[in-house]
């Protein structure tokens, strides 16, 4: 069987109820431009339509079949407890059709367990129900994952593979010129060429570094489903070592401009901030826009190629304004010249640092807002343990207290050098610290504020009293100590925390421009 006719009757047998053993009706189908889905059940069978674009090839039985091994291995990584089986599609003697049985394989399927379609996080997203905590649950799973993910070189990542992402993405746009303007898709292509030129050395450098790896490759919320409680990556890419082969950042750029496109910047700037809290490598944030656009773009093109051969109707309409969305979003990510500036959030442990820095770091610079280094994250990391896991006393030594606030200040360089908004959220008890803070800010030309936040000494302790799972180490006796501290003249505006988060984060917006 070759042909797309032969190909529906393999599409006919699996969407039967009587080939699972099911009731009628019981065999629900979804179209996609690339393949076909069966959900029979608890199982589900995916398979690879025959089709052939500028960035996969499907027209062939065996290339279907390698596809369909390869997604079974990759995903594996991510998702061992879905993804089952690559089985065949056999045709018997008499010319039945059958699963995994006698004659010749005349097509090829992956076998998953099925979830609840409705708890893929863009259905969460759509309903308003995406939680904070899933967004760190599953940034943790993509640090993990890229951490054991196996190393590339040349001819994949770097430069060049951006380059061919540009290639391919302008290819598949002239064909859906009745979607995309022309001139539209040249300016776009041109602004992404020039961003490319910019950063060309940086992405070569990073390949270098290691950073280019088998990554998923498709990483939206659209696959990721929460699946027994836990965020979890599903359908990465398998057809392409190209696409799949890529920087990490690349692949985490995916996440950050689908939550940015459906206007969850808060969710976006989490996810960057857990990264490169955990990774760091902030040096690749000079890219980012051009990730993001290019991200953008991909999808703007597979809801275009989507609409072929679709009938009119809402399904049609929707993907139009989808493919519209994301082109607008590849155009705004590449215009936005939101300059840098640099923002430092102080005060004693439990003054409400972090809360106030989560609170501004959205809204701050371009997308996704600025980047949120905090000394406590970067302590778990130069120690080499997660965020919450917590560090004995004899781990806060005042050598340890001066790699944090160096490795701070030069991520806050680098930062803000790739132009990406900063603020740094540290107790700064020694004035020295507080000017290097400023100094940073002159050198790089940017804008600097800082602010001190004052609460009362019991309040402070009660504040860490209450701390569950966060990166803080912050006790009582920790409190005590700092109260003792010679803080030095302050010379940044002092915010009574003691009125709340929200009355804080006002008054702290008020002090900038």
């Amino acid at each position: 069987m070759t042909g797309n006719s032969d190909q529906e009757r393999v599409f006919a047998f699996l969407a039967d109820p009587a080939t699972h053993g099911l009731a009628a009706g019981e065999v629900g189908r979804i179209h996609t431009h690339v393949a076909e889905v069966f959900l029979a059940g608890d199982t589900v069978y995916k398979v690879k339509r025959a089709v052939r674009f500028a960035f996969l090839d499907f027209s062939g039985l065996e290339a279907r079949r390698a596809a369909c091994e390869a997604e079974l291995r990759l995903n594996v990584r991510t998702a061992p407890d879905i993804y089952l089986d690559a089985v065949p599609i056999c045709r018997a003697p008499d010319g039945s059709l059958n699963i995994s049985g006698e004659g010749e394989p005349v097509e090829w399927a992956v076998k998953m367990r099925r979830f609840d379609e409705n708890q893929t996080l863009d259905h969460l997203a759509d309903r308003g129900t995406l939680r904070p905590e899933w967004i760190d649950e599953l940034v943790d799973a993509v640090v993990t994952f890229h951490g054991e993910a196996e190393r590339r070189g040349p001819p994949y990542g770097g430069a060049e593979g951006l380059d061919a992402i540009i290639d391919d993405n302008a290819e598949d746009m002239a064909r859906l010129s009745e979607l995309f303007a022309p001139a539209r898709v040249e300016r776009l292509i041109a602004a992404k060429r020039q961003a490319l030129e910019r950063n060309a050395a940086l992405l070569d450098a990073r390949r270098d570094q290691g950073w280019v790896r088998r990554c998923h490759g498709d990483l939206h919320l659209g696959n990721v489903v929460l699946w027994q409680g836990r965020p979890t990556p599903f359908d990465c890419i398998e057809f392409s070592e190209s696409i799949g082969s890529i920087d990490v950042a690349y692949d985490l750029a995916f996440l950050l401009m689908d939550l940015e496109v459906r206007g969850l910047r808060e969710h976006a700037n989490r996810a960057m901030n857990r990264y490169f809290g955990r990774q760091g490598g902030v040096e690749v944030l000079a890219a980012l826009p051009l990730m993001l656009a290019l991200r953008a773009g991909v999808r703007a093109k597979v809801s275009g190629l989507a609409l072929s051969g679709m009938e009119e109707g809402a399904k049609a309409q929707h993907l139009r304004e989808m493919a519209e969305r994301f082109f607008a979003a590849a155009e705004a990510f590449l215009a936005d010249t939101a300059p840098p500036r640099l923002l430092a959030v102080s005060g004693l442990s439990g003054s409400g640092k972090t809360t106030l820095a989560k609170a501004l770091a959205p809204d701050l610079g371009r997308a996704p807002g600025a980047l949120h280094l905090r000394s406590d994250v970067m302590r778990k990391r130069l120690a080499g343990v997660t965020p919450e896991e917590r560090l004995p006393p004899e781990a806060y030594t005042k050598e340890s207290n001066r790699a944090v606030y160096e490795t701070l200040f030069a991520e806050a360089r680098s930062a803000l050098a790739a132009g990406q908004c900063v603020v740094l959220d540290a107790v700064f008890a020694r004035p020295g610290e507080r000017d290097e803070a400023e100094a940073i800010a002159r050198e790089a030309g940017v804008a600097f504020q800082g602010i001190w936040l004052d609460a009362p000494g019991e309040s402070l302790k009660d504040r860490v009293a209450r701390r569950v799972g966060d990166a803080s180490d912050a006790t009582g006796a920790v409190v005590e100590r700092q109260l003792g501290y010679e803080l030095g003249r302050i010379d940044w505006p002092r915010l009574d925390a003691a009125r709340g988060p929200e009355a804080v984060c006002v008054a702290a917006k008020a002090l900038l421009p």
